[in-house]
């Protein structure tokens, strides 16, 4: 990719060939999921993207199903914030819920999630993350 200059004087970016593989590209093209799909999986992975959320759903990795008031107490957060994050999951169909008497008990919804949940942790475990954000650099 070059840098050129627009008549304005801007910089902008653009690929001097403008297909390298074209039979590739056709064939990636017609593979990749729906928009629909695309944003539904964007809607998973914002999920998972709360620190918040993910606690709750590491403690019913670990825990198995657990009432509201447990997972509050295994997380840190108020009873009202570990609700509040099980209705989005819930909606969702992240973790579903049973109900015995007045109780309910919520759990990972299916083996899925597990598995995200489960490959996100082994990647974290083997990789060492920059965060640019946090104002961390990269070694030389």
């Amino acid at each position: 990719m070059e840098t050129a200059v627009e008549a304005t004087g801007e910089q902008v970016d653009e690929c001097d060939l403008k297909l390298v593989d074209p039979g590739k590209v056709s064939w990636v093209a017609e593979a990749l999921p729906s928009t629909d799909t695309v944003t539904d999986l964007a809607d998973v992975f914002s999920l998972l993207g709360d620190p918040g959320r993910l606690r709750i759903l590491m403690s019913l990795l670990s825990g198995g199903e657990m009432c509201v008031c447990d997972l509050a107490a295994t997380t840190t957060m108020s009873e009202s914030s570990v609700s509040h994050a099980l209705r989005l999951l819930r909606a969702h169909r992240v973790v579903s819920v049973s109900r015995r008497g007045r109780m309910a008990y919520y759990r990972l919804d299916d083996a899925h999630v597990r598995m995200l949940l489960d490959l996100g942790l082994t990647h974290t475990g083997h990789t060492v993350a920059i965060h640019p954000e946090r104002g961390e650099q990269a070694d030389a």
